[in-house]
This record gives C-alpha cells, sequence and structure tokens, in this order.
C-alpha cells in the first residue's frame, strides 16, 4: 500500500476544467475549478493544482494518483486539427471511407452533406494482397510493393499511418508484415493497425476507427507526453490514469496507444457518478444530465447500470441526425448529446426565429457577461438576466459577471431583431434550450424502455443544476436529485470509475457448427492481451475476466450481445447458450424465433481490476441548526409558472445541514454550480448533502 493517500481528478472541458481532491485517509473532498486554456490545456491542469494547493499545502507529494478525462480528442475530430494520416488498405477499398453503409442519413434531402473523411483520397494507398471471410488467403502480400507504398507515404510527409486490410481480423499477417515495415522504414512514424485497435467485422467501421485512432495519435501522444511532464515538474510521483470512453480508466500509455477509446472521456464520468448514486440510494430510473459550458449530455441509467454501446459517431454534419456523422466502433457509454451548453450562442435564424446552438462561445472569449471580449449573447447570459446567477458570487465570486453587457447583447442581438421584449427575449433562451433537451430526452429515454414519469434526474456540470428543474417539470419527473459538487460532478466520477479495458475479436461461425475449444483460445488470447493493458497501470491485483458474445439469427444485419459467465467456454452448454439469446432478444423486442438458426459475430471481454471505493463525507449536522443561518436573502428572478419576476429566496448550500427541508421559489448557490427550484416544488437535505427535490406534476 503506497503512503501517498490523496487522489485527484481532472476533467478537461470545453469551456471550464474542474479538479477533486480526495482524501482517502479522511474522505474529505476538496474541488477547484478554473477556465480551460485551449491553446495549451496543460497549463489550466497546472494553475487549477496551484490553486488548490493555496487551501491543502504540499498534497502533490503525497498524491497517489491522477485521473484525468479530456474533450481534446473529440475537439480535435470536430476541428480537424488531427495529424496529416495515410492509410494502406486492400487493392479496391480505397474509397471504403466514402462509401460507408451506402444509408443516407436524410434521404429527402438532395442537398444532404456528409462529413469529409479525415484522410484525402491521395494519401489513401493499396496493397494488392486479398484474404477471404474464413481467413484462407487467395493473394498473399508482396513485402517488396507494401515497402514501396510506405516509401510513397513518405514522401508524402504524412505524419501517422492507419493499415486496414480486408478481413485481418481474422488473418492478420499482412497488417502485421506491414506495421513491421513501416517501423523499419520510418520508426517515428505512429502506426495504427486494425487488427490491434479494432480486430472486428464490418469493413467501414473498422477503417473509420482505425484511421481516427491513426488521426488523433499523434497529437494525444505529445498532449499525454507534456502532461506527464508537467505532472512531474511541480513533483507529482504518483501514477496518471485516463478516463476511458467505456467507463473505465487505463494507464497513460494504453490511451497513447489507443486515442480513439477516450474520445468520450470527459462527459463519460457524470455518468459513473450518476451509476454510483443510483446504486447507493436504490433508484432503479434514473436520468443523468449534464450541462457544462459547451454541450447537454445525458444518459438513462436502468438498475444502477449505464448501457454501454458497441458504436457511436463524431462530428456529425446535421447535429441531431443519425448517420450524418463519422462512425467510431469502441465501446462507449450510451451517451446521448441532448442540447447545448451555457456558452451556446443565441441568435436570430435565417428563417426569422429564435435559435440556440450549436455554435459556443467556449472558454475564450466566453458569453458577453464573462467580460472576455464576447460580442455573441449566450445561455448563461440569460440566466444571468433571469435572476438565477448572482453576479457576484460566480465561481465563488472569483469572477465578476457583466449584468448590463449581457442586457445590451441581448437587446440589440435578439429581443429588437425579433420585435420583443427584453424579458421575452430572455426567457425565451432559457425556455427554448430546456424544450429542446426535454424533446431529446423523452426519446432517448424512450429508445431504452423506460418510462420519464418515473424517472429521478440528477443534474451535474456548472449549468445543469441552473436548467434541471425546467427539464424535470418538462419531462414530468417526480423528482430531481442534486448531488454536492454539481459543478464538477464529472471529475468526483473517476473516483467510482474501475480500471478496466473492453477488447472484442470477431470470428463468424454458426451455433450448431461453432468449436468451443477455438472459442475458448479466442477468449484466453483476448484475457492475455486484456491483463498486459491492466499491468501497465502498475498493478497485479486479481484481474477480473467478465465474457459476452454478440449472436444474432443467420441472416440478420444487427447482433444481440449475450453474457457468458462460464469461466471457460468448454463449459458452456449450446442449449444454455440458446435459451440466453432467446431471453435477452425476447426482451428487447417482444418475442423471438425459436426455430431460426444462430451464430456467432463477436466475443468480447472485459478486463478489470477491483475497484478503490468512495466513501462519500457526511455532512455535519450542528444541534440547534437553523434554517434561517443558511438563508442568504432574497433576490428578483424569474418565474416560468406565473411568467414574472418573483421574490426566489437564495440558500448557501454549504450551510445547509441533514433533514433540513423547505419549499420553493428557491435559489440554492455554492462555489460551482446554483440550483434553481419553482415555487411548486420542496427541497430536503440528506446526510450526504445531496438535495432531494420534490416536484408537483
Amino acid at each position: 500500500m503506497s503512503d501517498r493517500f490523496y487522489r485527484l481528478g481532472c476533467d478537461i472541458g470545453g469551456t471550464f476544467t474542474d479538479f477533486v481532491l480526495l482524501n482517502d485517509r479522511t474522505g474529505e473532498i476538496k474541488i477547484n475549478k478554473c477556465l480551460t486554456t485551449p491553446s495549451d490545456p496543460s497549463d489550466a491542469v497546472e494553475q487549477g493544482i496551484r490553486q488548490l494547493e493555496e487551501g491543502t499545502p504540499d498534497f502533490v507529494r503525497d498524491l497517489d494518483e491522477v485521473i484525468h478525462g479530456t474533450t481534446l480528442v473529440i475537439n480535435s475530430i470536430i476541428e480537424r486539427k488531427g495529424a496529416k494520416t495515410g492509410l494502406i488498405t486492400t487493392k479496391g477499398f480505397r474509397d471504403v471511407l466514402e462509401l460507408g453503409r451506402e444509408i443516407r442519413y436524410a434521404p429527402y434531402d438532395i442537398f444532404a452533406e456528409f462529413p469529409e473523411p479525415l484522410i484525402p483520397r491521395r494519401f489513401r494507398l493499396e496493397v494488392d494482397e486479398r484474404v477471404r471471410s474464413d481467413g484462407t488467403v487467395i493473394k498473399p502480400l508482396d513485402r517488396a510493393e507494401a515497402r514501396d507504398v510506405v516509401r510513397r507515404l513518405m514522401d508524402m510527409d504524412v505524419e501517422s499511418i492507419a493499415v486496414c486490410l480486408l478481413n485481418s481480423f481474422e488473418y492478420p499477417a499482412h497488417e502485421l508484415i506491414i506495421k513491421e515495415i513501416i517501423e523499419d522504414e520510418a520508426p517515428d512514424i505512429p502506426v495504427s493497425i486494425s487488427y490491434e485497435v479494432l480486430p472486428q467485422i464490418r469493413e467501414y467501421e473498422r477503417t473509420s476507427t482505425t484511421v481516427t485512432n491513426a488521426y488523433v495519435k499523434p497529437l494525444t501522444g505529445r498532449y499525454l507526453s507534456k502532461l506527464s511532464g508537467r505532472l512531474a515538474s511541480i513533483g507529482f510521483k504518483g501514477k496518471l490514469f485516463i478516463m476511458l470512453s467505456s467507463g473505465g480508466i487505463t494507464s497513460v500509455e494504453t490511451a497513447a496507444e489507443f486515442p480513439v477509446r477516450i474520445i468520450e472521456s470527459g462527459p463519460t464520468a457524470a455518468v459513473i457518478s450518476g451509476q454510483y448514486y443510483g446504486k447507493l440510494f436504490h433508484i432503479s430510473e434514473m436520468f443523468c444530465f449534464d450541462m457544462g459550458g459547451t454541450t447537454a449530455k445525458s444518459c438513462l441509467i436502468q438498475k444502477g447500470v449505464a448501457g454501454v454501446v458497441p458504436t457511436f459517431e463524431v462530428g456529425r454534419v446535421q447535429r441531431f441526425m443519425k448517420g450524418s456523422g463519422l462512425t467510431i466502433q469502441v465501446p462507449v457509454v450510451d451517451l446521448m448529446e441532448i442540447g447545448a451548453g451555457g456558452g451556446s450562442i443565441a441568435k436570430v435564424s435565417k428563417m426569422g426565429t429564435l435559435q440556440v446552438g450549436p455554435e459556443s462561445s467556449g472558454a475564450d472569449p466566453g458569453p458577453i457577461c464573462y467580460g472576455r471580449g464576447g460580442t455573441e449573447p449566450g445561455i448563461t447570459d440569460a440566466d444571468l438576466l433571469l435572476g438565477y446567477l448572482d453576479e457576484d458570487y460566480f465561481l465563488g465570486g472569483e469572477m465578476k459577471l457583466d449584468r448590463e453587457a449581457a442586457r445590451r447583447g441581448i437587446e440589440e442581438k435578439i429581443a429588437r431583431p425579433l420585435g420583443v421584449s427584453l424579458i421575452q427575449a430572455i426567457w425565451g433562451i432559457h425556455d427554448l434550450i430546456n424544450e429542446t433537451m426535454a424533446g431529446a430526452a423523452k426519446t432517448h429515454i424512450a429508445e431504452k424502455g423506460g418510462n420519464p414519469k418515473i424517472v429521478t434526474v440528477t443534474a451535474f456540470g456548472g449549468a445543469g443544476p441552473v436548467h434541471a428543474y425546467g427539464l424535470a417539470r418538462k419531462l414530468g419527473a417526480p423528482r430531481l436529485l442534486v448531488p454536492p459538487n454539481a459543478g464538477v460532478g464529472s471529475a468526483l466520477g473517476f473516483f467510482t470509475a474501475p480500471r478496466a479495458f473492453d477488447m472484442v475479436r470477431s470470428h463468424k461461425v454458426s451455433l450448431n457448427e461453432a468449436d468451443f475449444n477455438e472459442i475458448e483460445k479466442i477468449y484466453r488470447e483476448m484475457e492475455l492481451e486484456g491483463a498486459k493493458t491492466l499491468q501497465k497501470s502498475g498493478e497485479t491485483e486479481d484481474i477480473r475476466f467478465d465474457r459476452s458474445v454478440d449472436a444474432r439469427f443467420v441472416g440478420q444485419g444487427s447482433e444481440t450481445t449475450v453474457s457468458i459467465p462460464e469461466r471457460s467456454f468448454t463449459e458452456v452448454n449450446r442449449e444454455d447458450v440458446r435459451n440466453r439469446f432467446d431471453e435477452t432478444y425476447k426482451r428487447l423486442y417482444g418475442r423471438t424465433y425459436p426455430d431460426s438458426p444462430v451464430e456467432f459475430i463477436n466475443f468480447r471481454i472485459r478486463a478489470s481490476l477491483p475497484e478503490r471505493l468512495l466513501q462519500l463525507p457526511k455532512i455535519a449536522a450542528h444541534s440547534g441548526a437553523s434554517l434561517d443561518d443558511a438563508i442568504k436573502g432574497q433576490r428578483q428572478a424569474f418565474s416560468g409558472l406565473i411568467k414574472d419576476f418573483i421574490p426566489y429566496t437564495v440558500y448557501d448550500r454549504y450551510k445547509l445541514f441533514p433533514d433540513a427541508r423547505f419549499k420553493g421559489p428557491a435559489i440554492i448557490e455554492e462555489r460551482e454550480s446554483t440550483v434553481i427550484v419553482g415555487e411548486d416544488a420542496s427541497v430536503s437535505v440528506d446526510e450526504y448533502g445531496f438535495l432531494w427535490v420534490e416536484l408537483k406534476n
């Protein structure tokens, strides 16, 4: 056991960088929030740690681990700031990135745009080799030709190379030969081969994922190396972990090798927090809502478990249109982007109507009220003018907001062009984004078989608690839960995430003809690889392996994942596998087809280490404590029910105590976020300082 007893969670968002410092000995938690520095995110990391040291001197020397989540990878894809990348593929498959699945996401829109491939066509070269779907070789790879192709890419000054050959998930030898040639010809050039990144069936998804990994690999490697050096320079001697999109954490070496795995690194952590709270409070249906400065994300957590999906999209041309983005096939927590963030820009659309987002002013310059040169009105500007935010207590008073500048900006850019009053304009901005998010949330919940009228909405992020009450009312949800330090909720989630890594291997075979000894060999190989990956974190504890298989009816186009609890596949009974498949299929789709044969497509494992549990600190219970002591005063704020300004009672969250109860209208302020509660709701405080808001719907 290490003598170091602090853990630090650090989440770099589009607008703010959040910090949570946990003392494992006492359970004490300290938090901090500072503006993100887009030009060099490690600047904000060092700045935030220095600020934390003012209250906890010399904690860095006792820091056991830093757990880090970042939007750097996804932003570099969206903004096309990755490396100049080359692709080597099988002859005839050069254009697979454009062909995709040959599906139009908007079939009746003749002007529908598709995202540009990350690699232009001239940097995509072919080798004349061919492997059958069963792994047998039709045409061997010519080493001389492969070496020539690599040299041609080097002459084009590529900075990274992706290799994706047809059916290499069954026969990887040709990809491994090309990797060896690249390492010989250009040892300094990062290489990503599909057999290591995604040895899985479906040519387009495999190519797109491998290309994405190669595209962001140099940038991610430089960033993580710089971050490690920066932390070392201020005295950090512990371990650096990175949050995975799938909800686990991994070593910095693994993240640098497979950066495509950390695309949704930051937003995932809030869901892991929600999952922990769902289990802690035995909440069967929880709707996790995380609204920061740039985006709002959500996830439905059912029976204490957040779903993990095998594929998602990045950089959509049409933000909410499925199929309009780049497909990435790696395990990711089932997050849905349901709206904009506090810095998202409000404007008058070409149709003469109010529009909020998707563009964001980010951290620099930020909304008008930040006073950092921003000229476009945003959601935070509207929230300030509605009375929901205190211009003198934003970030605990560290950042003074400019109310008058926000008023002028919305008056000039929104109210006058629309011909409405200032109050109509500011309420319109706030209510429109709530309505947009509620519509998307209802769809998300329905797709998962949930019911919005029974979910508990849990709010995270700096803007989440400001909008959560309005969102819950529009959903018809009965309850809202706001954890302490909600404004840095993602960073807190790092401490509850397991050290884990997911792996998949495709091998198509029918259930009746499958050789279970051969399948067990596939699982054993993946487990060995998973163990090596986890050991990079410096741990050699008992590693747990969870197995599952993707199966489908023969000829079907999509798979159903079935858990395999047996320790060895040789212990598995064919009839049991079929029964498990039928039960899962029936639960998802209402019926099954017992007479139709089933086939295996993908075999999966999750390798994980024992979790380091988080003990939530309880808030102090003072005898004779009065609610009056927590009241800071009253403030005029807008009521959505009566459409006018009314007095709201303002509470200091840090002075609330267990079993405190009060009714709305109320504003509960803490340093990183503000909770808004309407006059039709009541609030109670539990022993951990969570706010339980009961709504009358």
